[in-house]
């Protein structure tokens, strides 16, 4: 069953100006209680990883993937100075091939599903990285329609049935925000 959420909390614009504090408050209420070994798949620079590291503290482990070795390496830094004490294991990897990542309390996936056309194998994998009652949050456009840096967005209501086609239970819309690209971004948190 999908439940819908709080909706806009008076974030700033995702895609204008966002600031770290904003992407802890977007994917928080999906990470805390949900254990301390998460990932992020296709983490980029890292907003979201850092955001892992600030929620989850020193307890935390987080498992960063992307495929831009540079970008990792721009990551890196930036937790080394702001969150050291946080254990980070970074790969270069592309996440939609099988990677071994789990038992895993939770994985992130912050505007990275949206590269990928045919959901179905992603999710399968993801799934399987996690323990039983892990969680997956999701940062992504509410648009079904995409362009050519966003190709394969999905709204709240398609990544209810998509979810739960791929196994995921108890979707539930975390938060959404403005974004002059494709109308809003959303997060929300399914459970294996």
């Amino acid at each position: 069953m999908c439940q819908g959420g709080p909706g806009h909390r008076g974030f700033v614009a995702y895609d204008v100006v966002m600031e770290h504090a904003d992407h802890v408050r977007l994917i928080r209420d999906g990470v805390v209680g949900g254990g301390p070994a998460w990932a992020d798949l296709g983490s980029g620079r890292g907003a979201f990883t850092l955001a892992l590291a600030d929620i989850l503290g020193p307890s935390g482990s987080i498992v960063s993937v992307d495929r831009d070795a540079g970008a990792l390496r721009e990551q890196a830094g930036e937790l080394h100075r702001r969150f050291p004490v946080v254990t980070v294991d970074q790969r270069v990897a592309d996440f939609s091939a099988p990677l071994d990542l789990g038992p895993l309390d939770g994985i992130v996936m912050a505007n990275s599903l949206h590269f990928v056309r045919d959901k179905t194998s992603v999710l399968a994998g993801v799934r399987a990285a996690l323990r039983d009652d892990g969680r997956l949050v999701l940062v992504e456009y509410d648009a079904d329609r995409g362009n050519h840096w966003v190709p394969f967005p999905m709204t709240f209501d398609t990544w209810c049935r998509t979810a739960e086609a791929a196994g995921f239970r108890d979707t539930r819309r975390l938060a959404s925000v403005p974004s002059r690209f494709l109308g809003s971004i959303y997060s929300a948190v399914s459970v294996r």
